[in-house]
């Protein structure tokens, strides 16, 4: 179930403790405890791009706790929607991560779906979030504003507007997300392109300077450092998929070359 300690602890890792997640997209508990075992802070659960089900989101919820006291667990459904956003938050998660906050409305319906009423619109009730029902009355009324809520940057009026999606009340941290952001400036892919670097130091200051961390996604180890050169103050390092394939070719060129070395072919 949510410890709201973890999730706290988790927005103040984001905020000041320069976090690292594991990016998962293959549905398996196993995944999420070969994270805990590597020493990740948290886990990111992707359903807008998997075929995951919310008992796989709840499955990898459950394989977390069991794994790890110290791992949390961040969601990104599908869009900014209430209806999957409360039921991911009820299955019991540390964070939610929301895709395409354009502006300061789209930032507002995101806290607005994380919150009860009267500060949001959240529909009540005792899922494994609130113990099933044995800690309801205290998570409806304050345990619930314990998760942590981040919204991601992926357009140029994601950029342009930063500064007014920081300000609104109930944000944790914000994350870019440099493919889909690479997109909206028409230079898809091109890493080192001026207008890319520009718009991500543009939502680094501006974010930082309301006070909130920013984070990204670094999908290899070779990447890490120039994220952190950039300014991030957290980030996902490492897609599953992507380091599976990535180690499998490794290995297999490995072995070509020792059969080439020792004249087996």
């Amino acid at each position: 179930m949510t410890d709201d300690a973890d999730s706290a602890d988790l927005a103040a890792q984001l905020t000041s403790e320069n976090a690292l997640g594991m990016w998962v997209s293959i549905g398996h508990p196993a995944i999420v405890e070969a994270a805990a075992s590597a020493g990740f802070d948290f886990v990111l659960i992707d359903t807008e791009h998997t075929a995951m089900s919310l008992e796989t989101v709840a499955a990898l919820a459950r394989a977390a706790t069991a794994a790890s006291d110290d791992l949390s667990v961040v969601v990104r459904p599908a869009w900014n929607d209430p209806v999957r956003i409360k039921r991911i938050l009820d299955i019991g998660v540390d964070g939610i991560m929301v895709p395409m906050i354009d502006d300061a409305a789209d930032a507002r319906e995101l806290v607005q779906a994380t919150r009860y009423p009267p500060d949001g619109d959240r529909g009540v009730a005792s899922g494994r979030a609130a113990d099933y029902g044995e800690n309801f009355v205290e998570y409806v009324e304050s345990g619930h504003r314990s998760l942590c809520v981040i919204g991601q940057i992926e357009t140029e009026s994601g950029v342009e507007n930063a500064e007014e999606i920081a300000a609104v009340n109930g944000l944790d941290a914000l994350f870019v997300g440099p493919a889909d952001l690479s997109a909206s400036l028409d230079v898809f892919y091109d890493w080192d392109a001026p207008e890319l670097e520009a718009a991500m130091t543009s939502v680094i200051e501006t974010v930082n300077d309301a006070g909130l961390a920013v984070g990204t996604l670094s999908v290899r180890a070779a990447d890490v450092d120039r994220a952190v050169e950039r300014g991030f103050d957290w980030q996902i390092a490492g897609k599953d998929m992507t380091s599976l394939i990535e180690t499998g070719r490794d290995v297999c060129a490995a072995y070509e070359e020792s059969l080439e070395r020792h004249g087996e072919r």
